[in-house]
């Protein structure tokens, strides 16, 4: 197609947990015709830590934007065909800011922070029957360090500054949807405040049945209301950009990283559904307009609301650590020099040899909720490599996926009979054949994988009028299928051990208060009633320890 075939075109910001993106597409076709990427650098202060910094993640975006627009000029093509722009987002990541300044009141907290663990626990010692279950029929998800809630009790719990903003009058919250929204439309300069309904569906505070901000869930985590921001549908006009090569242009669409891909994968009929590889793994499954509350540890969320038409819901299963494993073996560990060097190291060896890994660096999601997890490598013998820990890294993703299905299979009663599949990890052919022999069924890749900002750019289009998603837009995009290629008999026997490996990293991490009771405890069971609590205690100890020895 030459440039000026190029009719009315999209684009979407893509603002995932490692890197930004600004993608731009053909309305009619789907075709990627340009994109820019820049890294973002993750802040870990402390074990089981993880920030970024927003005023990072802004300046990334607008550098996207200003070089994809460059790219698109280089091709010839007219900025000024482009009618709307998405955005994409990594969900739960908490940021609270000045409205007066437009500064920060703290670094981003990730969704996969853990430091909320004893927040966690106060809030479900004070839920009647001491259940994390107790606010799902309001929100439909379980009291969990994940959600944005809980992070943001935190910091009104540890942050002056945040305490003050909310005293002042002066604190934002949002998620980073809502804090590039408010930045790209003025900011302090009459900047929008705003969410839509799939990312204010993931921070426990939004009732999934009326699609407000609840006042009982509000009084439960003690958060002012007036922090805020307006919730909205995923595809309608936000605003327009206030500056910028691409000033003036609509925000149209919005959307939660994997509602987004959803979407993008035109999973728009109840029953279908998408996984998405990448930080995490995160399997959508669309119940339509019936909102369905999991029996099995699943969580109950907005799949996505276009204008005034009905809300779609959906059931998610939610892997902390995908494509982060990855990460890990070649930042911690330096086994690899690149990401995508894994697939050949996994490659290089037939099976892991019975070694597994557990890859729970920020606890178990779905279906287990287990924050006190642990990342374990089970099985390593003096035959183990690292190509065997690549391979099992590879394998631990595709085994959290089976746990996914196997519980949405339950909750749907009607089991998947193939996996459509997105995010960065799929280009990853050994993964994608891996989880096919893991699973028991075809997994479908797009030709083009970047369905997440392809499903951003279709809810602007839709907004905008020059996207429709019965058209047939999406047929020029092909797909690969990897079909199962091991026995029933083989993939079962992998998954009890597997399974094995799960229950070796539980109970593993300890609050504060737990390491405490748990010293006391342990001290007052010394001979003799020894106690730690005096100097007379301490020598006691002493001489119990020399008599020992002796």
């Amino acid at each position: 197609m030459s440039a000026q075939d190029i009719g009315d075109l999209i684009g979407a910001i893509d603002q995932g947990t490692s890197s930004s993106r600004f993608f731009i597409f053909d309305a009619k076709t789907a075709e990627l015709l340009t994109y820019h990427q820049v890294e973002i650098k993750q802040l870990l202060p402390k074990e089981g830590w993880v920030e970024e910094d927003p005023k990072e993640i802004l300046s990334s975006v607008l550098e996207c934007m200003e070089k994809a627009v460059e790219n698109l000029k280089a091709l010839n093509i007219d900025p000024g065909k482009l009618k709307a722009i998405g955005i994409t987002n990594q969900r739960e990541t908490t940021v609270v800011w000045d409205k007066v300044t437009g500064e920060p009141l703290y670094n981003a907290i990730v969704w996969l922070d853990l430091r909320t663990a004893s927040t966690v626990e106060k809030l479900v010692a004070s839920a009647p029957k001491q259940s994390k279950d107790h606010l799902r029929p309001l929100c439909g998800l379980p009291l969990s360090t994940y959600f944005s809630a809980v992070k943001l009790r935190w910091l009104l719990d540890n942050s002056d500054t945040v305490r003050q903003g909310v005293k002042d009058n002066r604190c934002m919250f949002g998620t980073v949807d809502s804090w590039l929204i408010w930045n790209l439309t003025g900011g302090v300069k009459g900047g929008v405040h705003a969410t839509d309904v799939t990312n204010a569906s993931r921070t426990m505070l939004m009732n999934i049945s009326k699609l407000q901000w609840d006042p009982e869930l509000c009084k439960f985590f003690d958060i002012p209301m007036d922090v805020l921001p307006e919730i909205r549908s995923s595809g309608e006009v936000y605003g327009h950009l206030a500056a910028g090569p691409l000033k003036g242009l609509p925000i149209a669409g919005v959307l939660g990283d994997q509602q987004s891909a959803l979407v993008g994968q035109a999973c728009l009929s109840k029953g279908k559904a998408k996984n998405t590889y990448g930080t995490g793994c995160f399997l959508l499954y669309n119940t339509g307009t019936e909102l369905v509350l999991s029996e099995n540890g699943l969580l109950t969320t907005v799949g996505y609301k276009f204008g005034k038409e009905p809300t779609v819901y959906a059931l998610e299963g939610s892997v902390a650590i995908a494509g982060a494993a990855v990460r890990w073996l070649r930042d911690n560990l330096g086994v690899i020099d690149t990401s995508p060097d894994v697939e050949k190291l996994a490659s290089s060896v037939d099976s892991t040899h019975d070694c597994y890994f557990v890859p729970a660096f920020s606890g178990l999601f779905c279906p287990y909720w287990q924050s006190d997890a642990r990342g374990t490598i089970c099985g390593i013998t003096q035959f183990t490599t690292k190509a065997h820990i690549a391979r099992a890294a590879l394998e631990a993703v595709c085994f959290q996926t089976r746990e996914l299905l196997e519980a949405m299979n339950q909750d749907s009663k009607i089991p998947l009979q193939s996996l459509q599949v997105d995010g960065g990890m799929t280009a990853n052919s050994l993964l994608m054949q891996l989880q096919a022999d893991l699973l028991g069924i075809p997994v479908v890749r797009p030709s083009m994988p970047e369905t997440t900002a392809l499903g951003a750019a279709m809810a602007a289009g839709y907004a905008v009028g020059v996207w429709q998603f019965d058209s047939g837009t999406l047929g020029a995009i092909t797909t690969d299928t990897f079909t199962p290629s091991i026995t029933q008999e083989d993939r079962d026997h992998q998954f009890a051990r597997w399974k094995k490996a799960v229950t070796r990293c539980m109970n593993w991490a300890e609050t504060e208060e737990k390491v405490t009771e748990e010293r006391t405890r342990h001290l007052r069971a010394l001979p003799g009633g020894l106690f730690m609590f005096s100097s007379f205690g301490l020598v006691l100890l002493a001489q119990h320890v020399v008599s020992s020895i002796r």
